[in-house]
């Protein structure tokens, strides 16, 4: 059933060849992961300051992620050309905004792209435009290809490419108004929105 091979690339864009059996395995390894890490474990651990600031949001203006702090942050990473979980996340997302809308509290939504070469502010504005998503407080940030690794590893947003997809697992982290990290939101959560 999973004979032949795929390429991958590592974190350093290295290509890798490997069995679609060792594919699975990494699979189940992701999966036990997000079981194994409860948001109780992590919160506090990261500070917006602490993470990559060089980033640019869809109307290629500077963006910097220490500048947000004042508001709660709710961060996720997702790719523009993704067809099931991020679009499934976006939802998650409008959810949240309506109900901290109902409570007058202002959140910024931060998405940051997975594939910098692809997901490039031009990219993030069609995507903002085609989804409606135009409300000031999104933000669809594109960076390095650095930037993008260290983001992901210090905030646990595991994911590597197969053919052309990204393959991730749905995830968020919410920052407080200090911007401390004081919750992650993962596929174990049925609505998002209960977390706010």
């Amino acid at each position: 059933m999973f004979k032949g091979r795929c390429t991958l690339k590592d974190d350093t864009g290295k290509r890798v060849s490997l069995h679609r059996s060792a594919m699975m395995c990494c699979v189940a390894a992701l999966t036990l992961l997000a079981v194994w890490c409860p948001a109780e474990d992590l919160r506090g651990s990261v500070n917006l300051g602490e993470l990559p600031q060089g980033w640019h949001d869809d109307r290629s203006r500077d963006l910097a992620l220490a500048g947000l702090r004042g508001h709660r942050v709710i961060l996720t990473m997702a790719y523009a050309s993704c067809h099931r979980l991020c679009p499934a996340t976006m939802d998650e997302f409008k959810r949240m905004q309506r109900v901290v809308d109902a409570r007058g509290e202002i959140v910024d939504f931060v998405i940051v792209g997975y594939d910098p070469k692809n997901d490039s502010p031009a990219v993030w504005h069609q995507y903002r435009l085609s989804r409606g998503l135009n409300r000031d407080n999104w933000h669809f940030l594109s960076g390095s290809h650095a930037a993008t690794l260290q983001l992901a590893r210090q905030l646990g947003f595991p994911f590597w490419t197969y053919d052309e997809h990204v393959m991730h697992e749905p995830r968020a982290v919410i920052f407080d108004t200090r911007g401390f990290q004081r919750a992650v939101l993962g596929s174990r959560n049925s609505r998002w929105s209960d977390a706010l």
